[in-house]
């Protein structure tokens, strides 16, 4: 298998760590600033030797060594910095994921398509359009995010193991994103049964800002750690065909009530990439609240089509 990774900044770089240290694939590495992803890909191969996986890491600078992927990861873009929301990012980013998109549509145009970069559900939108493949195969990846901090704040809450908590994250990927209390559990337990509801209200909170709270004690750059192990997690899904359930943001056709939208939402991930949407039972509460964050992801679409003069 081979998976080309877009960008090697800190998520992209990390991603193909990953992707080659844990024996997925081999991995080409592109980014526009010169020497940046060969240094790094060189760094990374000679580290092979030590760790003993076989798989090969090259990078460059063009987009032809691309050819042949099975999944192209697109990390391109600027990051937050503080005081800056995703959606601030939406004019620079919209326009670097318009040119990575058609690069790679002309070296590997059948490639399923991760999109990484923020506004994520407004570049997933960007790639839908570009692509012209179906929305099995393009995704973007948030929801795994989302939904691996609010495990991870469950678990401190609790004082458990982040291992036994399982817990999911809809919507669009940012302050409109919809945690879902219900749906939690600790190795079966439900978390409403664990946590008082004032404290539930506060991890709900917490996980909507957990990538800006990141960014508050960074200063200058943003999370990468836990995004690149979600994008590994669903590239894993897809190459080993492992038919797992996973939220990802995908363009939905009439599932939950919503039409011609990428937003996040549950899916089975295997080889052929979102193979089917899943739909969950929702609350009134629950309706309403994954409704008004497509509303905010159609609107900040809106503005990116004004600001491309699409509108």
């Amino acid at each position: 298998m081979k998976v080309t990774v877009v960008g090697a900044g800190n998520v992209g770089a990390t991603t193909a760590q990953r992707l080659v240290e844990g024996g997925l694939a081999d991995v080409y590495l592109v980014d526009v600033v010169e020497g940046l992803a060969r240094g790094k890909a060189l760094d990374l191969a000679q580290a092979a030797p030590i760790l003993g996986h076989s798989c090969r890491i090259e990078g460059g600078e063009s987009y032809e060594a691309a050819e042949g992927s099975d999944v192209v990861v697109i990390t391109a873009g600027i990051a937050r910095k503080p005081g800056m929301s995703r959606d601030d990012l939406l004019q620079t980013n919209g326009n670097i994921v318009t040119q990575v998109v058609e690069n790679v549509r002309a070296v590997c145009p059948d490639a399923i398509l991760l999109m990484v970069s923020n506004p994520l559900d407004v570049t997933t939108y960007i790639a839908q359009q570009l692509s012209g493949l179906p929305r099995s195969r393009v995704m973007g990846m948030a929801g795994v995010l989302d939904s691996a901090r609010f495990c991870a704040f469950i678990a401190m809450e609790l004082d458990c193991s982040p291992a036994d908590v399982s817990a999911m994250v809809l919507g669009g990927h940012g302050d409109s994103m919809v945690p879902l209390p219900r749906h939690a559990t600790v190795s079966g337990v439900p978390v409403t049964e664990l946590v008082p509801p004032e404290r539930l209200q506060a991890i709900v909170e917490r996980t909507r800002n957990g990538g800006a709270e990141i960014v508050s004690y960074l200063k200058t750059g943003s999370a990468f750690y836990a995004p690149a192990a979600s994008v590994v997690r669903m590239v894993a899904a897809i190459l080993r065909d492992e038919k797992r359930l996973l939220p990802a943001c995908v363009e939905l056709q009439g599932e939950y009530g919503l039409d011609g939208l990428p937003i996040g939402v549950p899916v089975i991930l295997g080889r052929e990439g979102v193979e089917r949407v899943v739909e969950l039972d929702l609350n009134a509460e629950e309706t309403a609240a994954l409704r008004a964050s497509a509303e905010h992801v159609r609107a900040t679409i809106a503005d990116w089509q004004r600001l491309s003069g699409l509108s």
